[in-house]
């Protein structure tokens, strides 16, 4: 299986190296000296890492056969693909690849149908469960442990918790202006 793990983003100084946008919780698993990863586009790669180090919070990379600012430069956008294991686990016991959650089908912990996850969204805050309901709409579930509850691979199901309003129309509003109209 292949897995999306950085984008690379503008050269770095002048000797090849680029800054790179990670995407994967293990950058020095997959993202270390030797790493030979697939591109996107393909005709870009494959590209082999020959150096790494974080700079100013930033991660920057060097390939082999890359050697001057104008090379780096023409990598910039490409996405830094590698090969998976589709039976490899993260390392964390709560953290789980993207593939092992699309279509899980979700559960509320009473039981009800929510319907089955299409898509993980990751954003700057937190990801979300873009779940796919019976009736065909959409609804977006915080993928954070007070929402989240359970995950469970063997019966491919996710049982959440979610507040009022999140999957339904029962929210309460309150707000202290409704306290102010009646006096």
């Amino acid at each position: 299986m292949q897995l999306v793990v950085a984008r690379i983003g503008r050269a770095h100084g002048i000797k090849g190296e680029v800054t790179v946008e990670v995407r994967t919780d293990e950058p020095e698993l997959r993202l270390g000296p030797g790493a030979v990863l697939t591109t996107d586009p393909a005709s870009v790669g494959p590209l082999t890492i020959e150096t790494g180090r974080v700079h100013s919070g930033r991660l920057l990379l060097r390939f082999e056969g890359v050697r001057d600012r104008s090379g780096a430069e023409a990598l910039r956008n490409t996405l830094l693909i590698a090969d998976v294991d589709p039976d490899e686990r993260p390392e964390g016991d709560d953290e789980y690849y993207d593939h092992q959650l699309i279509d899980l089908d979700v559960v509320t912990k009473d039981g009800a149908e929510v319907g089955r996850i299409t898509e993980i969204s990751h954003l700057p805050s937190q990801d979300l469960f873009v779940i796919e309901r019976p009736d065909g709409t959409e609804v977006y579930v915080p993928f954070v442990e007070e929402i989240v509850t359970e995950i469970d691979l063997e019966e491919q199901r996710a049982v959440i918790d979610p507040p009022p309003g999140l999957i339904d129309d029962r929210a309460e509003i309150a707000s202290s202006r409704d306290a102010g109209d009646e006096a």
